[in-house]
């Protein structure tokens, strides 16, 4: 396929492309090779300040954003999706070439989940409301559901287009304004989809988009006093210094979607086939970028031998290479630093004793390739095992009771995920209960729904995203009493 040419690389601030005040850019890469793709302007705090402006006007009470109908927000999110749609092969293409994962991964799985969250949260829009209470007394009391007013929102590079949507969807559904900061590694299609948010008729100002570094325009989006609220997903070295800039600037509301450390547990009564190739993709899936990778595999001592060895000739079936070649399952990782910290990780597996069965080394001499990575015998203590790799690498322990694995599954700073195999629902239901995560499967892996939350216990977050629980993230409760007559006139 031929990689597409990046039309958007300016900063969009109140429905105009502009320059960065500084006039800085900075180049994204393509990870299969490490060569330049082009240069974006680069946001700081100055243009930071522009779009909070911008967006600060696009809130005003009398503001054309402000007076529109509920249903016709609605509209506008319908709009922005048809566009998406309309541009769907350019959009994937653009998520490929900037962030590495395989084009059939963009285009069915990325694009649709996209699409599909824009779609739910335009239902939602005129469906959000209030309360009225019964309380003592002559007095009639209800809520209202009120925007909360300028949105900071930065979102991560693993899944651009998908996390984007994620962080728009319900903020726009409810009438927020937002100053959204990309990640560095993959700005170009969350300022595509600026395009098409213009030309779906969104109001000036409503959409703010400032690429840049996150020690400069990430800092001034958590540390401005005109933002009211801050949604940040990435690790939680970066969660915690969000949450610290926003509690020293205005005390804004944060939500926070970090890092995991998920246990897949396999019981010795699941289908082992199906059961091997379901670890495979909860850990392998999108190069092992994922925060809620299943990348603590335990599996039920009496199975174990025969589970490790049919995931080891699953990866090394695994096709990895240009992920422009559609039948290629992994690509690039996304970017040298990523690279080098996951191969370093690897290195401390083997150093710290785990058993590598496979893998374990850079795959080819060019981009950012690894090959997929297996080992056994890993203990708990072992630093693969403490944390989060980011990348093709999995890990599988033996264990022996239910209760075993429910406390060394829960031994982690982390709680975004968990699953089991088995085909005894009272053992599923058991360990669904016991264990310390936001999102647990049965039988499945990376399930997921614009309608289900996703979020996590501990270190992994703050708040859920997605379903009705995300709407509550961009609303501010309004309570409302009156004293009603005693009598009739």
């Amino acid at each position: 396929m031929i990689r597409p040419t990046p039309k958007y690389t300016q900063l969009f601030i109140d429905n105009e492309w502009v320059n960065a005040v500084s006039g800085k850019t900075f180049g994204t890469y393509d990870p299969t090779n490490g060569k330049k793709i082009c240069d974006v302007a680069e946001g700081a705090e100055a243009d930071v300040d522009l779009a909070v402006q911008a967006a600060t006007r696009a809130f005003a009470q009398k503001s054309e954003w402000r007076q529109m109908d509920p249903s016709k927000r609605g509209l506008l999110l319908h709009k922005l999706a048809d566009l998406m749609e309309e541009h769907r092969v350019e959009l994937a293409s653009l998520e490929t070439y900037d962030n590495g994962k395989p084009y059939m991964m963009s285009y069915a799985a990325d694009l649709e989940l996209s699409i599909k969250c824009y779609r739910y949260y335009a239902g939602w829009a005129d469906k959000h409301h209030g309360k009225t209470i019964p309380i003592d007394g002559d007095f009639f009391s209800m809520t209202l559901h009120e925007p909360v007013g300028v949105c900071g929102q930065i979102i991560p590079w693993n899944f651009p287009l998908l996390m984007q949507a994620w962080k728009l969807g319900p903020a726009l559904a409810l009438g927020n304004t937002i100053v959204m900061k990309p990640a560095e590694q993959t700005p170009l299609t969350a300022l595509f989809v600026c395009e098409l948010i213009k030309q779906a008729g969104f109001p000036k100002g409503v959409v703010n988009m400032v690429p840049g570094f996150g020690p400069t325009a990430g800092a001034a989006i958590s540390s401005h006093k005109g933002i009211d609220k801050v949604a940040f997903t990435g690790s939680g070295e970066v969660g915690k210094l969000v949450m610290r800039d926003a509690a020293m600037s205005n005390m804004k509301t944060v939500t926070l979607e970090l890092g995991g450390k998920s246990p897949n547990i396999i019981l010795n009564d699941a289908d082992l086939d199906y059961a091997v190739e379901q670890a495979h993709f909860a850990l392998f899936f999108n190069m092992g970028q994922c925060c809620c990778a299943g990348s603590r595999t335990y599996v039920q001592e009496d199975i174990y031998d025969e589970f490790v060895r049919r995931s080891v000739e699953r990866a090394q079936q695994r096709t990895v290479g240009d992920p422009w070649i559609l039948t290629n399952e992994q690509g690039p990782q996304v970017d040298e630093d990523q690279y080098k910290k996951i191969l370093a990780l690897i290195e401390t597996g083997k150093k710290e004793g785990a058993k590598l069965e496979c893998g374990g080394a850079a795959d080819g001499s060019e981009g950012y390739f690894i090959k997929p990575t297996i080992f056994s015998d890993v203990d708990d203590s072992m630093t693969i095992a403490r944390e989060e790799i980011f990348g093709p690498v999995m890990q599988i322990m033996k264990f022996k009771t239910l209760d075993e694995v429910i406390e060394r599954g829960n031994d982690s700073d982390f709680g975004l995920a968990a699953a089991v195999y088995t085909k005894d629902l009272e053992n599923a239901f058991y360990l669904a209960k016991n264990l310390r995560a936001g999102s647990m499967w049965v039988n499945c892996y990376d399930v997921f729904s614009a309608g289900s939350p996703f979020g996590g216990f501990k270190q992994s977050g703050i708040g859920r995203e997605l379903g009705e629980y995300a709407l509550s993230n961009y609303t501010e409760v309004k309570t409302i009493t009156m004293k009603l007559p005693q009598y009739a006139k």
